[in-house]
């Protein structure tokens, strides 16, 4: 019997979107340095021209940039006009993780998991770097989280500004964005679990003791206790929620 030899299947160019290669076009002048963060990007006309693409295409791709955190436009023609290059990830970062859980693509335990490993190393981070200031900025949010009184929805703005106080002062700035960023993806379920407590005041006084102890540690220099005490606050919380 002989073998048949099938012909090879053509190989079918993937085709790039026209925004795709504005988006292309401003990597490019990064990689080489050409663009920095604060600089404003070339014009839409300058664009659409160079590239040979349509000015809404540039436009798309501006707003798809935006989007992910990495320009600013703006309006008018004073100082403030033009589309600027900035570098805010965590915000991006929020909103995708935030709709991939809503949209069951990621599970909350995923994501519980991916904050208990970025939290450990925040917090062990924080106990290692954390300056003067950083120490201020997290002591001011321990105290304001002691005031009485506090509602679910007071009590949870705060928790998540201790948290991310502390991911401030890792002094790496990829763990500190990623670790605001799964903590603000995660905020609403807290705030669910809060408004659902039969008993407030009991929940919260334990979690304010949780921060005590952990900024104890980070402000003693002990970073595998403030990571062993971070991972533990977080799994007691989340474990007591079903």
């Amino acid at each position: 019997m002989t073998s048949r030899t099938l012909p090879p299947v053509p190989l079918v160019p993937t085709r790039t979107r026209a925004y795709e290669q504005v988006i292309d076009r401003i990597e490019a002048d990064l990689a080489s340095n050409r663009l920095q963060v604060g600089d404003r990007v070339p014009s839409e006309r300058e664009l659409a021209l160079d590239l040979g693409v349509s000015r809404p295409a540039v436009r798309e791709a501006m707003r798809i940039m935006e989007a992910w955190g990495t320009v600013v436009q703006g309006t008018g023609s004073g100082p403030d006009a033009g589309t600027v290059l900035v570098a805010s990830p965590a915000a991006a970062l929020t909103r995708f993780l935030r709709l991939h859980v809503l949209l069951a693509s990621i599970g909350p335990s995923d994501v519980l998991q991916a904050r208990i490993a970025l939290e450990r190393e925040s917090t062990r981070l924080a106990a290692l770097h954390a300056t003067p200031f950083d120490h201020e900025a997290i002591a001011s949010h321990l105290a304001a989280m002691d005031q009485p009184g506090l509602d679910a929805g007071a009590f949870n703005e705060l928790d998540s500004a201790f948290h991310v106080a502390i991911a401030h002062a890792t002094g790496n700035l990829l763990v500190a964005e990623l670790t605001i960023a799964l903590r603000e993806a995660m905020r609403p379920r807290l705030l669910l679990a809060l408004q659902a407590a039969l008993d407030l005041p009991a929940v919260t006084t334990r979690l304010r003791a949780d921060h005590h102890a952990i900024y104890e540690a980070i402000r003693r220099g002990r970073p595998e206790a403030a990571a062993d005490r971070v991972e533990a606050h977080i799994t007691q919380f989340y474990g007591t929620e079903d």
